[in-house]
């Protein structure tokens, strides 16, 4: 069944021709660090990673939330217009397979966009004329930012369920990135979910910010299943209130 929703899902959010806009907006902050980068040469030595802390440090903090964001309000549009809603809630489908199949979605998004930011990372380092590859330690720090991103997927699926505003929860994703940067700048990042993809990709920092992995994966762990938790039991709370 979950497996079904899943094909539903997609089919449903297909029409929505969301990949131009994925593949666009991640290009802004690829300009703006490899701007960055260029005008601060001097001082960013570091070739590849220099030019990280650049791109990480607008990517995280200004679009990589906000976009997951974007992706959990579009899956969740069709239920909030007309009566579609009243019509999820009376479907013989389980309400966990419903949840769990749009927060696949979201984790795909998330991995999508991690996978394209590492092309536009290369594409920009080329560009502004740094030697070889990237070091795969940069790859792993992507690979970490996107693990840390599951966490602000299940958070925003929760807030586009619960608010049926569109703009609403694309707004608090920018808000908490914002603030995630601030928090993990005091050193409790691990508290704070819109600050884990921030830890995890290094963002902004030449050395390794993750330092205690088990925290950085215990405080994944819990806000996954916190907001997941969270989702399925306002679905099942929902469910039998409208019966």
């Amino acid at each position: 069944m979950l497996w079904t929703c899943v094909k539903t899902e997609q089919l449903k959010i297909r029409r929505c021709h969301l990949l131009p806009v994925f593949l666009a907006i991640p290009v802004i902050p690829a300009f703006m660090g490899g701007g960055n980068y260029v005008q601060n040469i001097e001082v960013l030595q570091s070739e590849w990673y220099s030019l990280w802390t650049q791109y990480s440090l607008f990517y995280s903090n200004f679009f990589y939330a906000p976009l997951i964001a974007l992706y959990c309000a579009f899956v969740w549009r069709v239920e909030h217009l007309n009566h579609n809603w009243n019509q999820l809630m009376t479907m013989p489908v389980p309400k966990t397979d419903v949840f769990l199949s749009k927060l696949c979605l979201a984790m795909g998004c998330t991995i999508f966009l991690q996978l394209w930011m590492w092309v536009l990372f290369v594409i920009t380092g080329k560009i502004v004329g740094l030697p070889g590859l990237p070091p795969p330690e940069i790859f792993v720090w992507l690979f970490r930012g996107g693990i840390g991103g599951l966490g602000i997927a299940a958070l925003q699926l929760f807030l586009s369920m619960v608010i049926r505003s569109f703009a609403v929860p694309i707004a608090l994703a920018l808000l908490g990135s914002v603030m995630g940067l601030m928090i993990s700048n005091g050193g409790l990042g691990l508290f704070w979910p819109y600050s884990l993809m921030l830890i995890g990709m290094n963002a902004n920092r030449e050395a390794d910010m993750a330092g205690n992995l088990l925290g950085f994966g215990g405080s994944l762990v819990l806000f996954f299943g916190l907001f997941t938790a969270a989702g399925i039991w306002y679905l099942k709370r929902t469910d039998i209130r409208a019966a």
